[in-house]
């Protein structure tokens, strides 16, 4: 064989082997072959394109901009077109002065045009314009803090997936050391160094942390099917690991107190909630004041058989005031009723007042204990590593015995399942802290 045979079958033989190697990869794991994998700021831009509670709340902003069309719509006058036809039973005529005169015809028709306005002396349809522009407002911070707190719901779901990913490596990890105790115990055993009960009990252990790892890994299929519902996902997907997002460094609790009561767009709703109650009394009180209607029209008639004194056609103009003195009590009980509305949109305002300093105070002390308990737990696991070590060591040359092992073992895995926990919620409680002070969409938005 020469040196170009060679090469050539090397090259054929490294071809088979990478088609093979892609074969088994799409056989083995399939679902991750195709996976797409998405960042937070990915989630964020997936959920505000399709998902459903926020394309209600912008249903809920189109209808109030309908509804503004419908008042501006009352001040403008109607101009409507007309016809009618009445066919009469039986024709009736009499004679007066030798002539003769049709009393009822065979039948008539009508036509013509008409243009009509009504408006109260109250103005109670520019109130009415008023109301329905407020709403409008009201309704765009709507959206806003359903978005914010859509968002949340997304990011909460997205760190529950970190979370979960987490538990399971640490699960699995748990597992191999387990696993490794009971290759030891069982060594041990053969040479005659311990009793059949270490064996049982690294048995037990390991039956225990398998049992742990499918649990960890089920809680992970979950959390990804829960963040693909709220964020609208269809297949398989994976997240990446997102960076430290810095809070609002430097700011103490009364400054973000401050800044909730001006930023978060619910208590901006409320406040317009105020003025359109306020504004809903002066509507309802406009019911005291008499209408007024204006009404014009063209009228073209005919009749068969025409009366001598039939006109064809007439064109008039009309001018009402209607003020209806007794209506049963139905004004003063809705004036009583738009008063009371009046004085739950106050108190609901102070309410909301109220939760939103809880709130901030509950996600400040949150982001603070998160970010204390993080250096503590942090040494915590090195010194749980650093034990566990040692212990399983001393076990392999005679000096621990299995419950030591197995002790330094759980306090290893409780203190990394604890720092994961505190790492995520610290991530968490930092964009909690914007959400009630009003500024996470904004953050999301610059980014």
């Amino acid at each position: 064989m020469n040196v170009t045979v060679i090469y050539n079958m090397r090259f054929k033989v490294m071809i088979y082997a990478l088609i093979a190697f892609i074969f088994s990869a799409g056989v083995v794991a399939p679902e991750n072959l195709f996976a797409e994998e998405y960042s937070l700021e990915d989630m964020y831009r997936i959920a505000l394109e399709r998902a459903e509670r926020i394309k209600i709340s912008e249903e809920d902003l189109y209808i109030a901009e309908r509804e503004k069309e419908k008042a501006v719509s009352v001040l403008f006058p109607r101009l409507s077109a007309f016809w009618d036809y009445t066919k009469f039973s039986e024709e009736k005529s009499a004679t007066f002065a030798e002539r003769f005169i049709t009393l009822q015809p065979d039948y008539s028709t009508s036509w013509g045009l008409k243009l009509d306005q009504s408006m109260s002396l109250s103005g109670r349809e520019i109130t009415a314009l008023k109301i329905s522009k407020e709403n409008i407002k009201r309704s765009e911070y709507d959206l806003y803090a359903v978005t914010e707190e859509y968002l949340l719901s997304v990011a909460s779901a997205y760190y529950d997936i970190l979370r979960a990913k987490r538990a399971f490596e640490i699960a699995k990890a748990n597992a191999e050391r387990l696993t490794k105790h009971r290759d030891a115990a069982t060594t041990r055993l053969k040479v005659g160094e311990v009793t059949k009960t270490d064996l049982l009990r690294a048995e037990a252990e390991l039956s225990g942390a398998k049992s742990d790892m499918v649990r960890a890994e089920n809680s992970l299929k979950l959390a990804k099917a829960i963040l693909a519902r709220i964020a609208g996902l269809t297949g398989d997907y994976e997240i990446k690991e997102p960076g430290v997002t810095e809070p609002l460094e430097g700011y103490v609790l009364p400054y973000l107190k401050e800044k909730a009561l001006s930023e978060r767009a619910e208590l901006k709703s409320m406040n317009l909630q105020k003025k359109i109650a306020e504004d809903q009394v002066k509507y309802t009180k406009g019911a005291y004041w008499p209408d007024i209607s204006i009404e014009g029209a063209y009228v073209g008639r005919d009749e068969d058989p025409a009366s001598p004194f039939f006109l064809k056609e007439a064109i008039y103009g009309k001018l009402m005031l209607n003020f209806p003195f007794f209506e049963g009590g139905l004004r003063r009980a809705e004036v009583n009723e738009a008063k009371a509305r009046q004085r739950q949109a106050g108190l609901s305002y102070e309410d909301l007042i109220k939760t939103i300093n809880i709130e901030v105070e509950n996600a400040y002390l949150e982001f603070q204990t998160q970010k204390m308990v993080i250096k503590s737990i942090e040494d915590e696991v090195t010194f749980a590593r650093d034990n566990y070590n040692a212990v399983s060591k001393q076990y392999e040359f005679g000096l621990a015995n299995s419950i030591d092992v197995i002790d330094a073992n759980t306090l290893l895995l409780t203190s990394e399942r604890q720092l994961s926990d505190a790492g995520y919620f610290y991530q968490l409680s930092i964009l909690r802290l914007k959400r009630v002070t009003g500024t996470l969409l904004k953050t999301v938005m610059s980014e």
